[in-house]
């Protein structure tokens, strides 16, 4: 008899995937400490921080995820003048910032203001990027959802 020997393969998440939500303070020199389970995933120290889109945030993201976006605006036409406005609108208050030996990172004085962060910061995953909010922000963006608006919500992502 013939012995089949059966695999199966199962995916995980990316190694730069970002879930879970962690609330820490910002030391003296105003700088925020990065979970050191996320620094472990990511190849490079290297974040880059911008103001969310839609939210009063900050979206946080990997070189490799950033490297990914740069690429899709690569082929935009600098004579489009509306995503020429946005990428000055997004880019030009954007930060590039590497962690230092313990992990820690510095955002500009002008981020952290547009985003109302003070002395306490919730870190929130978001899969491929992370972001970071006033803990009464966050309160606020958070809906009471129960069974069917989580439904909903995954439904809507396509989860």
């Amino acid at each position: 008899m013939e012995r089949h020997e059966i695999r199966e393969t199962i995916e995980t998440p990316a190694m730069d995937s970002f879930f879970g939500t962690y609330t820490h303070l910002l030391d003296s020199k105003k700088r925020l400490t990065i979970p050191s389970d996320w620094r472990e995933k990511l190849d490079t120290p290297q974040l880059f921080v911008l103001p969310g889109v839609n939210t009063k945030c900050l979206s946080v993201f990997p070189a490799n995820e950033m490297a990914r976006r740069l690429e899709k605006f690569r082929n935009v036409s600098i004579a489009d003048t509306r995503a020429q406005q946005f990428a000055r609108a997004i880019f030009a208050r954007a930060n590039q910032i590497p962690w230092d030996s313990q992990g820690r990172i510095r955002i500009s004085d002008e981020l952290m203001g547009w985003a109302g962060l003070t002395d306490q910061v919730v870190l929130a995953g978001v899969g491929t990027r992370f972001e970071l909010w006033s803990p009464e922000r966050w309160s606020e963006a958070q809906p009471a959802m129960d069974m069917a608006g989580f439904e909903e919500a995954a439904k809507y992502i396509g989860f």
